[in-house]
């Protein structure tokens, strides 16, 4: 069996500015993202509960979305997006249903109370975005000495 190649290291030199850029953002990144685990669990879930509720209630154009979608919106296991929809569904945030496009998917969609969840936090969590205009900046090319 062929290995993959690694991905390769570019050649490029990374500069202390682009170091203490990269730092700040992932720094931004990081208290944003605390923020959203202690709302979660202040509100009596975990943030993957709430990531998947997200990811249901976002879902482009339709109210449910199927495992495998959501296993890719969540960048999450197979097996681990089916055992995190059991914890929901067992709590009553969600429940699932055949596809009735695909008799082969499991379609998910959230419960009366899985909605009224979601959005609550989703208002707390753009409101918390909102506040970090002109704070949390993602780096372009010129920031990161490419330009």
């Amino acid at each position: 069996m062929a290995k993959r190649p690694q991905e390769r290291m570019s050649d490029d030199h990374i500069s202390k500015a682009d170091f203490e850029t990269l730092a700040h953002f992932r720094y931004q990144l990081r208290r944003y993202l605390r923020f959203s685990e202690e709302l979660t669990h202040r509100n009596g879930i975990t943030p993957l509960q709430y990531l998947l509720m997200l990811q249901i209630k976002g879902f482009p154009g339709r109210e449910s979305a199927n495992v495998g979608e959501l296993a890719e919106r969540l960048q999450a296991k197979h097996h681990g997006v089916v055992s995190l929809i059991s914890r929901c569904e067992a709590v009553g945030l969600v429940q699932r249903s055949v596809s009735s496009s695909d008799r082969r998917q499991v379609d998910v969609q959230l419960t009366e109370k899985g909605n009224e969840c979601v959005e609550q936090l989703a208002g707390l969590h753009r409101r918390e975005l909102l506040s970090l205009q002109g704070t949390f900046t993602v780096p372009d090319l010129t920031t990161l000495g490419r330009e």
